[in-house]
């Protein structure tokens, strides 16, 4: 590195480099350090460069891990870093291009440095080198101070009180990637981490004071979507022998010495993302990600999950409980606003899921917004898509669903939004329709999805409870999603019918000589039936408490009548069947009282009539359909790894070797 422009294959050749990593001792006021941060090289654009990248600063960790024991530049590298943050506010105030710009260069280096340490070493191991100082071979600083945690709490003020200009905007992007790696030991690890150095940093000592206005300050980030300026906004002259000031913090590429890369699996499949047009807003929500999921201390409670759990309105005046720490204000409508925009990416879904499930202030205030149709449209899209989305973004999709649904407001106020040519939905055009029935309409596709190519028991719960917890404010249900849960109790019925004849089947037949296990027809039956019994519920609780909102149901019902015959005598669904059946035999010798050759619109008359003259006396009252979201036990075992894998896939810049990840499978391709 230095004064002249590198390319990324010379670097573990670069003199600079060399030096650092070698034999020699470097003092902190060194002219070294100021030529060592004068570098700029074009950045990384495809995999094979940020790989050659993470090979060249490998090649450069293991010769300083085996010097800097005798030399310790990786502690006087850190001092003079340091040094430099106490004066970058006073910086930014007044313009200093150049001392920002080396700055961020040498939190670069750093940056590249920690990650392959961090890949290689334990965290026992990272924080002893920097303890070494340059003394005899070995020696260690006897001082109390902590120089790793001195630079973690040195990278969570940076974020909080850099103010964000133009010529900051990299650095803090910087800071917040540095925070990233600090934390990315979990990916070295198959288990999940309970006990860490890093954690221990965050939740105790310095850094603990910093909670509420780091939270904030990356919910801010991710809000406000700031976009990193202009190439060429702060290029600096060249000097005519091609050395000293070349690149400022934008050296012609937006996001800096980095280049946004999206690497595939995790794991899962990744979903297409969009073009990334705010790398500081996309580092800053995976970091948040990251601190909110950090595993509870034996004694001490994530802090950071507090934080988001207890925020509350700018506009809420009432005052703080004292019991509660590390709470503060944010603007809600521009929080609203940024989730609703911001619904293509997996973080994006797992924020607003983490917001709705654990923050109250935050889930009161969405659920009584009279624009509930700009959240859940980008969920319900999500959902539909499902072909092209992974599992875990699906599953959050469709838990913020049935958390929505736990409100009967939330189910009244989705009939009364009429939407108009959903372009999206492809099935049927859909010229006007409700929220509500859109909302039926598309987790029943998801529910026959599974049902045919995934078969997830899970995805199938969550669906059906969805839709119960909808069915008593069910109103004017189009005529396509009355037909649609009809249809899917139809698909439901065909499926239980062969799976009871394979049953039968298998008994009548001779005993199996082979090794290959029989499947489990009782098992396979008992999940069915449990389904259709669900389906029956949802379909009941309508009739019973909503019969004269729906005239397009009781039409679908009389339209396939035939499909109940077999469960009116079935023992799982004789009791839930009672109601059902009165309608369609109460509505159906109506209709034959009306005559043959009857229109559409003839027969949804006759039916409107009749709801008004069927006593509601002869309907058998059932308990109410709710159903309430509760988190598995041991969330961490599922969250931790979907937000590395988020990391992996998202993060700008950062490339980890697939073959070293352990904490969830990767493709080595």
């Amino acid at each position: 590195m230095g004064s002249n422009s590198s390319k990324i294959s010379d670097l573990p050749k670069n003199e600079y480099l060399k030096k650092l990593s070698g034999p020699e001792s470097i003092s902190e006021n060194d002219p070294f350090w100021n030529q060592l941060f004068s570098f700029s090289f074009p950045a990384p654009t495809s995999s094979t460069e940020l790989k050659l990248l993470e090979e060249a600063t490998i090649s450069v960790c293991k010769s300083l891990v085996e010097n800097n024991p005798r030399t310790g530049n990786l502690a006087a590298l850190t001092k003079v870093f340091l040094s430099r943050t106490r004066e970058l506010r006073l910086s930014a105030e007044c313009q200093n291009h150049i001392f920002i710009w080396q700055t961020h260069n040498a939190l670069f280096i750093i940056c590249c440095l920690l990650k392959a340490f961090i890949c290689e070493l334990s965290e026992e191991e990272l924080q002893l080198h920097f303890t070494y100082e340059e003394k005899s071979p070995g020696s260690y600083s006897s001082d109390s101070e902590d120089l790793l945690e001195e630079l973690l709490c040195s990278l969570v003020q940076l974020i909080t009180d850099t103010p964000l200009l133009d010529i900051t905007y990299e650095i803090s992007v910087e800071a917040i990637s540095a925070m990233v790696v600090f934390l990315s030991c979990q990916l070295f690890h198959k288990e999940v981490l309970r006990q860490s150095i890093s954690h221990k940093y965050l939740m105790q000592g310095p850094c603990l004071s910093y909670t509420s206005k780091l939270v904030k300050t990356l919910l801010y980030n991710f809000i406000r979507q700031e976009k990193p300026p202009p190439p060429g906004t702060h290029v600096f002259p060249q000097q005519s022998d091609g050395g000293g000031l070349l690149y400022g913090l934008a050296s012609g590429v937006a996001t800096g010495l980095w280049t946004v890369f999206t690497l595939g699996g995790a794991g899962s499949k990744a979903a297409a993302s969009p073009e990334l047009t705010s790398p500081l807003a996309n580092q800053s929500l995976l970091l948040l990600l990251v601190l909110v999921n950090l595993t509870d201390a034996a004694d001490i409670p994530n802090p950071y999950r507090q934080a988001v759990s207890s925020f509350k309105n700018t506009q809420d005046s009432s005052p703080f409980p004292s019991s509660i720490p590390h709470t503060f204000q944010i603007n809600f409508n521009s929080l609203y606003t940024a989730l609703c925009e911001q619904q293509t990416s997996d973080q994006a879904t797992l924020l607003l899921y983490t917001l709705l499930h654990q923050n109250g202030n935050v889930k009161t205030y969405m659920l009584a917004r009279t624009d509930m149709e700009n959240l859940v449209l980008p969920i319900l899209e999500i959902l539909y898509h499902v072909e092209e989305r992974n599992s875990h973004h699906v599953y959050m999709a469709l838990i913020i669903l049935l958390i929505l649904t736990e409100d009967d407001g939330f189910n009244r106020s989705i009939h009364e939004v009429i939407l108009k040519n959903i372009t999206w939905y492809s099935e049927r055009v859909l010229t006007e329709i409700s929220l509500g029935s859109l909302l039926i309409l598309v987790v029943i596709r998801t529910i026959q999805y599974n049902m045919t190519r995934t078969r997830d028991k899970y995805l199938h719960t969550n669906c059906l409870a969805a839709l119960a917890n909808m069915s008593a404010q069910f109103r004017s249900l189009h005529q396509y999603a009355a037909q649609r849960i009809i249809s899917l109790f139809s698909l439901l019925s065909k499926k239980h019918n062969k799976v009871l004849e394979q049953a039968t089947q298998s008994l009548r037949g001779p005993l199996s000589s082979s090794d290959v296990p029989l499947p489990d027809y009782a098992q396979d039956l008992s999940v069915i039936e449990e389904v259709i019994r669900m389906m029956l519920e949802i379909i009941n609780s309508c009739l019973t408490n909503s019969l004269h909102h729906n005239p397009n149901l009781v039409y679908a019902l009389l339209y396939k009548r035939d499909l109940f015959e077999q469960f009116r005598t079935h023992p799982s669904f004789q009791d839930i069947m009672q109601n059902i059946d009165l309608v369609i035999s109460f509505f159906s010798s109506r209709l034959l009282q009306a005559g043959a050759e009857l229109s559409v619109e003839r027969v949804l008359e006759i039916i409107k009539q009749g709801v008004v003259a069927l006593p509601k006396d002869r309907l058998k009252k059932f308990p109410e359909l709710k159903f309430k979201y509760v988190e598995e036990e041991q969330p961490e075992e599922f969250f931790i790894p979907y937000v590395w894998s988020l990391v992996y896939n998202s993060a700008v810049g950062l490339y980890w070797n697939p073959q070293d990840i352990q904490l969830f499978a990767m493709d080595s391709d």
